[in-house]
């Protein structure tokens, strides 16, 4: 187990720095110029020359990544072009809306779609069933977007039950805090919900084939008992492994639903950075999101021990 955990861990190193070297070369050849951002349009060529020289954009692409690296590889991620902040201090401003969204989300996501998918199941081709493949292909066709601003109408401009947008943080109290993650993190689980769900019910409906469900019920078990305990807890690493998937996969919901509800988070910050062509943020959003990804998976891996004890490494 720690030979495969220090395995892992090396490897997240050439996955960050070939990450990192993409993400750079794609923002220097990418049309527009910070410089002339930053300049505004009355700008003149001398002075939009001396913000570039300024920030360092004088330099060859090679000298600029170099120059970078040295940077991240001593913990800093340079300074943020608009808003004249180091990045990392702009990230842990921004963290906690963020952590906090997708702590909820997912949260919400595993108590509705496990049950669902569960249920779904035991009563294969029956109404609940239909019902969950049906919201599972809703689920994903409707955008993020779309999905919010059909909920922020219903649930905030028509019944008036939810705020429509702003962040309260944590430190304010619980209650104002859930009263405005409620809608945004319900709107971002939809598609989250149909993903667990659906999974949920292949896995579970393929184990109640099995020999020792059968068995289970011939010993005259409740069917709680055989659903909860034998059905599904031998369903539950493909279960695991795209919940896993879904926490990675919020990254990019979270980017939409925080603009939409005008949440000062890491996705917010993301969409104001790349519209400043902000590179120092924009790579240092990128690196910490990748970071995130490999961790997720690493964990999930990792958990498939204590879920089916077949499994070593």
């Amino acid at each position: 187990m720690l030979s495969f955990l220090l395995r892992r861990l090396a490897s997240t190193l050439p996955v960050l720095l070939i990450v990192s070297l993409l993400v750079f070369l794609m923002l220097r050849l990418a049309p527009g110029d910070p410089a002339a951002i930053l300049a505004g349009d009355a700008a003149s060529t001398e002075q939009i020359a001396q913000i570039r020289t300024g920030l360092g954009l004088d330099k060859s692409i090679p000298e600029q990544y170099v120059i970078w690296m040295s940077q991240v590889l001593r913990g800093d991620l340079g300074q943020s072009y608009y808003y004249k902040t180091e990045v990392t201090t702009l990230i842990g401003q921004r963290v906690e809306p963020t952590l906090s969204l997708a702590l909820i989300t997912i949260t919400i996501a595993v108590l509705v779609a496990v049950p669902l998918g569960v249920m779904a199941a035991w009563r294969f081709g029956g109404w609940l069933d239909k019902g969950l493949m049906g919201f599972s292909v809703l689920g994903f066709s409707v955008p993020v977007f779309v999905s919010a601003y059909l909920l922020i109408w219903l649930v905030s401009l028509k019944l008036g039950w939810l705020p429509v947008q702003g962040y309260k943080r944590i430190g304010n109290g619980l209650g104002p805090w859930l009263y405005h993650l409620t809608l945004p993190a319900i709107t971002l689980s939809l598609i989250y919900v149909a993903l667990i769900a659906r999974v949920t019910r292949a896995s579970v409906l393929e184990t109640l084939g099995e020999d020792y469900i059968r068995t289970a019920r011939a010993k005259g078990l409740p069917e709680r008992t055989v659903l909860v305990q034998h059905a599904l807890s031998n369903a539950a690493v493909p279960i695991v492994t795209v919940i896993g998937i879904g926490i990675a996969l919020l990254i990019g919901g979270v980017v939409v639903t925080e603009s939409v509800y005008a949440i000062p988070g890491l996705g917010r910050l993301t969409v104001d950075a790349v519209l400043a062509r902000d590179f120092p943020t924009i790579q240092g959003l990128i690196l910490l999101f990748s970071f995130v990804y490999v961790l997720v998976n690493l964990l999930v891996d990792l958990s498939y021990v204590f879920f089916d004890p077949r499994i070593r490494y």
